[in-house]
């Protein structure tokens, strides 16, 4: 069966593309700022912009679908597709929220990794996106994501297993293991829209 018919206006491939590009850009200032560790409260407003930035261009992306008669792809799996990139936004911005408010005093090496995880899962997502309307590289972009979160899943189940290990201070395993379960949870969260990309393109074809 060939490929389902694409609008050839490329509105909605210009929506995804800006989606997952403010995607990549939040999970990558998040990963800065874990690196840099400087202007903490500067960081976490720039990274609330860009949700809410998410925000708008999921709406976009919404009205784009009531208006239009013919899709790229089913409108469900659109749906989903922006829904799961909106969560790893809601990640990053929920962990950068939480460093700030646990009053983290210097990350660990383990975090900082995992937020690199996911600032190069962000960019594999946009770049996947990128091809996505010639169907150029999407798959390889799309695995590169799922390595990633394996990465991150052992890594995360490590770095717990070492707050425990070490005995340090109840507050301090507390702090650490909700931020390393909400970076994990941000992995996950890149995994899933990678899937959902994987399950449109699968029923357009």
């Amino acid at each position: 069966m060939p490929p389902r018919f694409m609008p050839r206006d490329g509105q909605f491939f210009d929506l995804f593309v800006a989606d997952a590009d403010n995607l990549a850009a939040a999970a990558g200032q998040l990963a800065e700022m874990l690196e840099k560790f400087d202007r903490l409260d500067q960081r976490v407003n720039s990274i609330q912009a860009l949700e809410k930035k998410g925000d708008h261009l999921a709406s976009q992306i919404d009205a784009r679908l009531g208006d239009a008669f013919v899709t790229p792809f089913d409108r469900e799996d659109i749906y989903e597709m922006a829904a799961r990139r909106d969560a790893v936004v809601d990640y990053s911005q929920a962990v950068a929220e939480t460093i700030v408010i646990y009053g983290v005093e210097q990350p660990t090496p383990e975090s900082r990794r995992l937020a690199q995880i996911l600032a190069e899962q962000g960019d594999e997502l946009a770049k996947a996106m990128s091809g996505l309307q010639a169907r150029k590289g999407v798959t390889e972009h799309l695995e590169r994501v799922h390595d990633l979160e394996h990465e991150a899943d052992g890594l995360s189940r490590a770095a717990v297993g070492r707050l425990f290990r070490e005995r340090q201070d109840p507050l301090e395993v507390i702090k650490w293991r909700d931020l390393y379960n909400a970076l994990e949870n941000g992995s996950d969260a890149a995994e899933d829209a990678a899937e959902a990309v994987e399950r449109m393109l699968h029923k357009a074809t």
